[in-house]
């Protein structure tokens, strides 16, 4: 594969990242000083709390909105410090216990500030509307109030969200976080030409892409060896982390499913996400042909579950990080010089662990922490070619931060379906350039199945993980035992691979080793979500040229600064409209056509 870059070639390093922006140094010094500093502004703030009313001065409410916006940054900064340093050190005692730390302290600022959410929900609406800044002057502040008021039907009296906050913090979320503990410190072992490795989650997982059929089964067996040891432990975690969510949010708050509470946060209505998920349903067969396809050129007569993700020939490339970073930000260049910049401040200011590590938290993620900082970035970087999708996957979600920067910390972030977009456009822009520039038809065949391969694990699979988690949820609270969630998940790949892979059975404990059915129930839809949207999106790219570009960026630059469903319709998005998600799968399809048709 040849690839000419037009950008600076730059030194990067795999290494670890700098923190010291949230905190020099976690010093009980520097930690009692900052807690000082949050007490007085918690003070400062609940001060307020005899002065509310609904005869209050509207510029008041401004004034006490500043306030809350301060407190909220620092808070912000005090837990995001710990999470990073957790994340990137899962067995160090001194992250968890500064961790725990913010945790309890963080709660209890919840609590003590909770007094305004309460009350700004239980005004009726006039009373409201009449106290709403102006959107000229403040829109972000207004969309916030607007956008608390929607959860005003699932909101208890002030005692019991106390009560809620502190049973979360020493209850779920501690279990939550033994989860993260117990599934991070495992190790696994595969013998590759005789020399026996003893790997991280990621360094295995690196050998499901192999072009040896015979290590791609033995990562998936050695991983669910690992994981099925650790089975029971790792069901009882989840049936708790079920009953939890569903005795708090559906009868103590009324939400009428478990599935509608992630809805709400998302600002999503039931009628898309059913939409979605069954149009999902209906499109499995496109990925079954798909895979019927793939075994022909693999030269087998059906694919195992082992061989969805294997290339068509072979390639031991490593392809070096500092080639990797060079490529994507050279790539985000092409499309648009600012989004180039932006990424590359994520490298200037070692905002990225990227280096493998036992210990370190597997997978990769994105974290932004305020406007005014550049977000963190964790991956752990095998060399693979995948690693490098991944690369530019997370820099997406930093540019998508860094464009709403000019937001307040309350209305930056994106909800999670359109949090995607940004990344998986990203993707896209990696992809089209590497089909662009390739004369070989075996290598542009090659990138088009791993383009399809991540397309399958972003949309259909993960549909597919939200699909069990309701019937999982459900069977649960019916007394469902572990083995009968496991026989559920069979099925469930039984549906969405049909008659064209072969499912061994060591993968009925796949579920267990999903952490962001733990972490964030009924998160997955948002990846289906964004592919389908930035599918759409890239269509009309390819489309529109130059003339698309405005409108994308001013999509990432609203952020969370308004209702999905008014960003959506300002591209002619209905979302509650299933052709809308058909026309995802049909892009799909040409694609498959196109593979298909490609002569070697």
């Amino acid at each position: 594969m040849s690839i000419t870059t037009t950008e600076r070639t730059e030194p990067f390093e795999l290494s670890g990242w700098d923190l010291s922006e949230l905190l020099p140094e976690p010093t009980e010094e520097v930690i009692q000083e900052r807690l000082a500093a949050l007490e007085e502004r918690v003070q400062a703030f609940t001060a307020w709390r005899e002065k509310l009313s609904p005869e209050m001065d509207p510029a008041d409410l401004v004034a006490l909105l500043r306030q809350y916006e301060e407190l909220v940054a620092q808070s912000y900064v005090l837990g995001a410090y710990g999470s990073l340093w957790f994340s990137a050190d899962t067995q160090s005692s001194a992250a968890l216990t500064y961790r725990n730390r913010i945790q309890q302290v963080l709660t209890g600022v919840q609590n003590r500030t909770l007094f305004f959410e309460l009350w700004w929900k239980s005004l009726d609406d006039d009373e409201a509307a009449a106290l709403l800044p102006s959107p000229e002057q403040y829109p972000d502040y207004r969309h916030h109030l607007e956008d608390l008021r929607r959860t005003k039907p699932y909101t208890l009296d002030e005692r019991s969200e106390q009560i809620i906050n502190i049973k979360d913090a020493n209850g779920i979320d501690a279990v939550i976080t033994l989860y993260s503990m117990l599934t991070n410190r495992l190790e696994f072992t595969i013998t590759v030409d005789g020399e026996t490795k003893t790997l991280t989650r990621d360094g295995l997982m690196a050998y499901a892409q192999s072009a040896r059929a015979d290590l791609r089964a033995a990562a998936y067996q050695e991983l669910y060896r690992v994981y099925g040891n650790e089975s029971n432990i790792l069901a009882q975690i989840y049936a708790n982390r079920v009953r939890d969510w569903y005795a708090e949010h559906v009868e103590l708050r009324g939400y009428p499913s478990p599935i509608a509470v992630r809805n709400v946060a998302n600002d999503i209505p039931d009628a898309a996400v059913d939409a979605l998920l069954d149009v999902c349903r209906q499109n499995a067969g496109v990925f079954q042909r798909y895979f019927r396809l793939k075994a022909g050129w693999l030269g087998m007569e059906k694919l195992r579950r082992y061989d969805i993700y294997a290339p068509l020939q072979e390639d031991d490339r490593e392809i070096p990080y500092q080639e990797a970073v060079s490529l994507v930000l050279d790539t985000f260049q092409r499309f648009e010089p600012q989004v180039a910049r932006l990424a590359r401040r994520v490298f200037e200011e070692k905002h990225i662990d990227s280096e493998v590590r036992k210990g370190k938290r597997g997978g990769a993620f994105c974290a932004t922490v305020l406007p005014s900082q550049t977000p963190w970035v964790l991956m752990n970087y095998t060399g693979k070619v995948r690693d490098v999708a991944t690369l530019a996957h997370e820099l997406g979600h930093a540019i998508h931060s860094m464009m709403a920067a000019d937001h307040s910390v309350l209305t930056q972030h994106a909800t999670l379906p359109l949090a995607e977009t940004a990344s998986v456009f990203a993707e896209m822009l990696l992809t089209e350039r590497l089909l662009t520039e390739e004369q070989d038809p075996l290598v542009r065949r090659n990138i088009l199945v791993k383009s399809l391969d991540d397309m399958y694990a972003t949309v259909l699979r993960q549909a597919y993980f939200v699909l069990f988690e309701r019937e999982a949820h459900a069977a649960i609270m019916d007394n469902k035992s572990p083995e009968d969630l496991y026989a559920m998940y069979m099925a469930n790949l039984a549906e969405q691979f049909g008659d064209s892979v072969e499912v061994s059975d060591e993968f009925r404990y796949e579920w267990v080793s999903i952490p962001h059915i733990y972490h964030t129930p009924f998160y997955c839809y948002a990846y289906s979500f964004g592919q389908l949207l930035v599918l759409a999106l890239y269509r009309r790219y390819q489309q529109e040229g130059e003339a698309f570009k405005p409108g994308y960026l001013r999509m990432l630059a609203r952020g969370g600064s308004a209702r999905p469903e008014e960003i959506l319709q300002e591209a002619g998005i209905d979302m509650t409209d299933p052709a809308f998600w058909q026309g995802g799968f049909d892009v799909i399809r040409d694609l498959i056509d196109q593979l298909e048709g490609i002569k070697l």
